[in-house]
């Protein structure tokens, strides 16, 4: 009498993993609205059901998919003297392999600017990184230049993954890093009495 095959026991956080992997691929090259849940179980070689299981809606997929395991707010708030090789790396020499190598930010960028869960990551994003910033940054005008800082650090993550920017997809770590530690310099140092 043949033995009766034992049923394939579900590896949840496995399926979990690869679900949101699956997400983020989909989520980076084709946006919120070109992704479907159908395609992101096939890349993800499961039933469609359990992306329902797993996240309950596409929104949630999608918030889930784009939370990047911050350590910049970490770099962020460490020592000023680490700080821009820190952010560089962190930010701009990532290969974001789990985003099909583009900057996570590209995410949000091609999702619909009035869905309620871009403006939610958004907020997030400012939070972790900007408010943390802030404190690091003297003088009346710290937020406003620590938003220019932060938008230098992504602008060049995404010409470099995004837009494949020749100078700086093949710059390295050490090529760029002088260069920003002045940006770093002048826009962290109070700049109020030079002006």
């Amino acid at each position: 009498m043949a033995a009766t095959p034992q049923p394939h026991k579900r590896d949840r956080a496995a399926t979990r993993a690869a679900l949101l992997d699956a997400a983020r691929v989909r989520f980076a090259r084709l946006g919120y609205d070109g992704t479907t849940m159908r395609d992101v179980a096939k890349d993800a070689h499961v039933d469609p059901a359990l992306v329902f299981r797993y996240f309950g809606s596409k929104r949630a997929l999608f918030e889930e998919a784009c939370v990047d395991h911050q350590v910049l707010g970490e770099i962020m708030s460490g020592p000023l003297d680490t700080l821009p090789a820190g952010m560089l790396r962190s930010v701009v020499f990532q290969e974001w392999e789990q985003f099909a190598g583009e900057h996570p930010l590209v995410m949000l960028l091609r999702s619909p600017s009035h869905d309620p869960a871009r403006t939610r990551l958004q907020q997030e994003a400012h939070a972790a990184h900007i408010e943390e910033l802030v404190e690091q940054v003297k003088g009346e005008d710290a937020p406003l230049r620590a938003e220019m800082l932060v938008a230098c650090l992504l602008g060049m993550g995404i010409m470099r993954t995004a837009l494949g920017s020749p100078a700086l997809s093949s710059a390295t770590l050490e090529d760029v890093l002088p260069y920003f530690e002045g940006v770093t310099r002048v826009l962290i140092e109070d700049a109020g009495d030079d002006r």
